[in-house]
């Protein structure tokens, strides 16, 4: 499923949490972790010691990241560490790219002070601009991180973007032997002027009941058989978070653009929130454009 995954890095207790979670993924489908720390370019950070220039920034990263690799060998994990400087978001996504990391993995907060680079906004970016899926997970008290997850939930409204995610979710379900919880979310707009309210509701429902026909005959194909689907009513995000919590779900596993628009509507702006707010693991995929 995944053999090699970044973990953008910085020491504060978030990602130390996040890094113990990285290193039971990687530990369970034997993947390779490589800790990233960024020296953010973007902020002043040298200093002169002893009459040399130093980069306080750099000298701090090269602790940090062996913190990082203390935690994952006492995990058994296999790991490499490294630390660069640049502008922090771009700088990860172009670092996953290019040595093709098939995961980032990474808190959605991280340190004030001596890394700004693993803030929400940081993190969300990295969401936006990855090609790479992207798991995240909010460090705050009601955070969930268990790992195997026994519960995947896939949201989809039957779009590329949707379908290329419900893949991914289907794939990791598969090599966890989790169960799918497959949810579209309807989310009510007014007919149009040739339309009754009732036709308009009937085509949202039957989408929507297509899109979780397709991830159920889909999972098939990746030996997953223990599918669960759900039709609710709503606004999307608070949907997905409503099943999160009455369900038990361990991590979500959704698109980043979604089926209206500019495909940022439905599961752009969606899964920031989600982002945001779940209180489980969020794994964003990306749909190539």
């Amino acid at each position: 499923m995944y053999d090699d995954i970044l973990l953008p890095f910085d020491g504060s207790d978030g990602a130390v949490a996040v890094c113990r979670h990285a290193g039971g993924v990687a530990r369970r489908l034997d993947a390779t972790v490589h800790v990233l720390f960024v020296a953010d370019t973007t902020r002043d950070s040298l200093t002169v010691i002893e009459g040399q220039p130093v980069d306080v920034l750099v000298r701090e990263g090269e602790h940090v990241v062996a913190d990082a690799g203390t935690a994952l060998a006492e995990l058994g994990v296999d790991y490499d560490a490294e630390v660069v400087q640049g502008n922090p978001a771009p700088t990860i996504v172009e670092y996953a790219e290019h040595d093709g990391h098939d995961l980032i993995v990474m808190p959605t907060h991280g340190r004030e002070g001596i890394s700004r680079y693993l803030l929400g906004s940081v993190s969300e970016k990295v969401v936006r601009l990855s090609s790479a899926p992207v798991l995240t997970a909010r460090m705050r008290p009601d955070e969930r991180l268990t790992f195997p997850y026994e519960d995947v939930l896939v949201p989809t409204d039957g779009s590329a973007g949707a379908t290329r995610a419900v893949r991914h979710g289907l794939s990791l379900a598969a090599s966890l032997d989790a169960t799918v919880h497959a949810l579209s979310v309807v989310q009510d707009a007014p007919p149009l002027p040739t339309e009754s309210a009732v036709d308009a509701g009937d085509d949202t429902d039957r989408a929507a009941t297509a899109a979780l026909d397709d991830v159920a005959s889909t999972a098939t194909e990746y030996g997953v058989t223990d599918v669960e689907r759900h039709v609710e009513r709503g606004d999307p995000a608070a949907g997905i978070l409503d099943y999160v919590d009455a369900n038990d779900v361990d991590a979500v596993v959704m698109g980043t653009t979604g089926r209206r628009g500019t495909e940022r509507v439905l599961l752009g702006s969606v899964a920031e929130k989600t982002v945001r707010s779940a209180p489980v693991p969020v794994v964003t995929v990306a749909n190539p454009q």
